[in-house]
């Protein structure tokens, strides 16, 4: 399997990968620069999903030191469906770049057999939609499962220092004080708490801003294959109209003279 292999550098990196670009490069194949950028776009995603794996870190840390409560378990479930996302971000991604190895070596076979004709329809060889709106999906679960801890911090938060805001007004009408109309914003604990669920949602966004990105440039390549002929159905169909017009034929050739 190459899943294992391409764990350990990124795909602009990989052999085949750059044997394409140059070829798409020298012949001056604009698809180039989508396919070079698509394949950056994945190889951000590897970057980004391991600062997502240490803001899990950093959530199961700040849940150690939390007092048991209803508010830790349902935090605790969260980090829980948060890590089974990202390994499932990890196992797609992977996929991701076995495919665009798999693609680059299918494409250099084709040119290498057929020449600069293969690369009109270079597209064709990376099956990479499918995946990329899979691994989107999962971001967007992951994204909505940090707002929903996000949102369960800050109502228990409120609730905390609206519960805090009535204890204190009743001793302020024992000694004659005004009422204070307004509670606290989120405590020191609650901001503690909900940051590394804000930065695991920020590392989520900009995989999905990635995600989108590729999808575009993939978008271009599928619409400059359908859109460009290949050269080589462009000689056989101009040579099938100079058969078929009259008087075109190829004149037979000369005896030679005695």
């Amino acid at each position: 399997m190459i899943i294992s292999k391409t764990r350990q550098k990124r795909l602009a990196e990989q052999k085949e990968v750059k044997e394409l670009l140059a070829v798409l490069k020298e012949n001056n194949f604009s698809s180039a620069k989508d396919l070079l950028a698509a394949i950056g776009h994945v190889s951000d995603l590897e970057e980004q999903l391991s600062s997502a794996v240490q803001e899990l870190t950093a959530m199961r840390q700040e849940l150690q030191e939390m007092k048991q409560s209803p508010l830790k378990a349902a935090l605790q479930r969260s980090v829980q469906t948060l890590e089974a996302k990202v390994s499932q971000l990890r196992v797609q991604i992977d996929i991701l770049k076995e495919n665009i190895i798999e693609g680059c070596k299918q494409a250099l076979a084709d040119f290498k057999q057929r020449g600069t004709a293969a690369l009109d329809g270079v597209a064709r060889f990376f099956h990479l939609r499918e995946g990329l709106e899979g691994v989107k999906e999962t971001i967007q679960a992951g994204i909505a499962t940090d707002e929903k801890a996000l949102a369960k911090i800050e109502a228990v938060s409120a609730e905390y220092h609206e519960a805090g805001r009535h204890l204190k007004n009743v001793g302020r009408a024992l000694m004659g004080k005004e009422a204070v109309s307004e509670a606290k914003g989120p405590g020191k604990l609650a901001k503690t708490v909900a940051s590394p669920y804000r930065a695991e949602r920020a590392c989520l966004l900009s995989m999905q801003n990635s995600v989108e990105k590729a999808l575009a440039r993939i978008e271009r390549l599928e619409q400059a294959a359908e859109k460009k002929p290949s050269i080589l159905g462009t000689m056989r169909t101009q040579n099938e109209k100079i058969r078929a017009e009259p008087g075109k034929e190829s004149p037979p050739a000369k005896h030679a003279e005695r």
